[in-house]
């Protein structure tokens, strides 16, 4: 993994709300950094209310971490279209992200209990 990623198991309980809904709740969760970017919380895919999500099929390259996958999240106030994404077939160096899904702070409410 390049020197400006890190990946570690995030401390605590992590929460995902969206339109009142609880959409993933975990204690495994992992926080990634890069760079001086803000970190961002991975939840486990086993950890998320996989009902809530719709994969979309938008997709981004990263040179660090492969492919991302997007995700609109619905809930019964709306759709909050590409708010979540995953590696699925991420590189080898950031493996750890692997069945892990992020999502966006500033379309949902993702938390620390």
């Amino acid at each position: 993994m390049g020197e400006h990623i890190k990946i570690r198991n995030a401390t605590g309980k992590w929460v995902v709300r969206a339109g009142g809904a609880v959409v993933a709740e975990s204690s495994d969760a992992k926080e990634l950094t890069e760079g001086d970017m803000p970190a961002v919380i991975y939840f486990p895919r086993a950890d998320v209310g996989m009902a809530f999500l719709e994969k979309t099929d938008s997709t981004t390259r990263c040179p660090f971490k492969g492919q991302a996958s997007y995700y609109t999240v619905s809930t019964a106030a709306g759709d909050i279209p590409d708010a979540a994404w995953s590696y699925e077939d991420p590189i080898d160096r950031v493996a750890d992200i692997r069945d892990h899904i992020a999502f966006y702070s500033d379309k949902v409410t993702v938390e620390q209990l």
